[in-house]
């Protein structure tokens, strides 16, 4: 059958060439995503991959399965866009009050959260035999953000080689550069990756861990909600270029916001990068109405939370989420 497509698409069946390619998209969106770190750029990439792969049908000879040469279009698609100049700027995003000195001004401004609803579209694919990163950790935030920190060309071999788990000449050949080369690369990413901040987003969630930071988030209760927190915890904010580190500095900042900013009204919970995420709303003294004001992600280490990052709301469509409750809403 999927020569029988594969002939039909050279020969101009569009329909043939979506039964071709239409069960590979949601893995190289998740791909292209984790490239690039944002969900709006992922999406970008998957329609000009695919774009690119039925004006180049003709010039595909078979060498390799239909699923590895998407593979190679997309991640030189990324490449190409990290590269470039032109990436989509990053808007600011005022807080309602100075914050407090940083830890360190954030590197990975256009982060965006990944919705679970779409890993659960993903094919049964497992990875190839070389790969070192589980499923589930190869999505968190913490992983996807210190990926976003390695050059395009490490970012790229080790996603094929640790996450994909391509072999090395495989590597090679979907990069067009030498076996050696990707050796190299992939040295200089694991060292990198060993060097940041680690990532704890595993074993079973703790639900009344859960239940009590939304209970201390709502009401404010900066000492409770940091008494939820490891000693190492980060808070993030992108695409604001802050990010603190520690219960102290964690502490002072939900402090300040606290001081200046109204009590959510409502959480409303969503799943992102396999994390427990919430819409945060605030209730409207007039209207009654409540308005998002962002989408709040967090990773739980054992019976802590060791991350919290704050996402502003343009990634709310992607989660369902709707910029306004009504009255009776929940």
């Amino acid at each position: 059958m999927p020569d029988e497509l594969l002939q039909r698409a050279r020969e101009g069946d569009r329909e043939a060439f979506a039964a071709l390619v239409e069960p590979h998209r949601a893995e190289l969106q998740l791909h292209c995503y984790r490239m690039l770190g944002s969900l709006q750029d992922a999406e970008d990439a998957v329609q000009e991959t695919l774009l690119s792969a039925w004006i180049g049908l003709a010039g595909f000879e078979g060498r390799s399965s239909v699923r590895t040469w998407l593979y190679r279009i997309a991640t030189n698609r990324c490449l190409n866009v990290l590269r470039s100049s032109t990436r989509r700027p990053v808007a600011p995003v005022p807080l309602p009050v100075p914050p407090p000195e940083p830890y360190r001004s954030g590197e990975v401004l256009w982060l965006q959260p990944y919705p679970d609803l779409l890993l659960d579209g993903l094919p049964d694919q497992l990875p190839g035999p070389e790969a070192r990163y589980e499923s589930r950790e190869a999505i968190s935030l913490a992983f996807v953000t210190a990926v976003q920190l390695l050059p395009p060309n490490q970012r790229a071999v080790l996603l094929l080689r640790d996450v994909l788990g391509y072999r090395a000449n495989e590597t090679a050949d979907l990069l067009g550069v030498t076996e050696a080369a990707v050796n190299s690369a992939l040295s200089r990413a694991r060292t990198a990756m060993d060097a940041a901040p680690p990532d704890r987003t595993r074993g079973p969630e703790d639900s009344e861990l859960v239940e009590r930071f939304v209970e201390a988030f709502t009401k404010q209760d900066v000492d409770a909600l940091v008494a939820l927190m490891t000693s190492d915890v980060w808070v993030r904010m992108p695409p604001l270029p802050f990010e603190y580190n520690g219960t102290e500095d964690v502490h002072r900042f939900f402090s300040a916001l606290a001081a200046h900013r109204r009590e959510i009204d409502t959480m409303v919970p969503v799943r992102a990068n396999g994390q427990p995420a919430w819409g945060e709303y605030i209730r409207d003294p007039v209207t009654g109405g409540r308005h998002l004001i962002g989408v709040l992600v967090i990773g739980i280490a054992g019976d802590r939370i060791h991350e919290l990052t704050h996402f502003e709301t343009t990634v709310a469509s992607y989660f369902g989420l709707p910029r306004t409750l009504v009255r009776g809403d929940r």
